[in-house]
């Protein structure tokens, strides 16, 4: 099992972030900020239970505390609500957030003890991620 516990800063992002939140139904302005927001993730991992602080500069950032294999409530980037199912897939976590008007995947995986990735898969596809460095 992989353990994600640290601070991890976002250091770029590979694919179609863009097209990823315009499937998502974010609009110009909040997509054009979001490429710009730098990004923090504070995880403390205790075996299933995972607590995760978001800080983004700019932005309201975001308090997870869910056990995998579960499920949580968040409100999206687009003012939505989603239930966000969770699940180990291998070594990665899978989260599913499903709001009435879309659903999308984000796998969390480490790449290596300084690399975790975030693999955003949209409705209609489309790809992006994000990569943090451990600081």
């Amino acid at each position: 099992m992989a353990n994600f516990t640290g601070n991890w800063n976002w250091t770029t992002t590979e694919g179609d972030f863009d097209g990823f939140l315009k499937d998502i139904n974010v609009g110009m302005l909040k997509r054009q900020a979001a490429k710009m927001v730098s990004s923090e993730h504070h995880i403390v991992q205790d075996g299933d239970k995972m607590s995760v602080n978001v800080i983004a500069t700019g932005q309201k950032g975001k308090q997870q505390e869910y056990t995998v294999g579960g499920s949580f409530t968040e409100q999206e980037v687009t003012g939505d609500t989603a239930e966000v199912s969770t699940e180990w897939d291998g070594d990665k976590i899978k989260e599913i957030h499903k709001s009435k008007d879309f659903t999308y995947t984000l796998t969390r995986e480490l790449q290596d003890e300084n690399t975790m990735v975030l693999h955003l898969d949209s409705p209609k596809g489309t790809k992006a991620k994000r990569i943090y460095k451990k600081m």
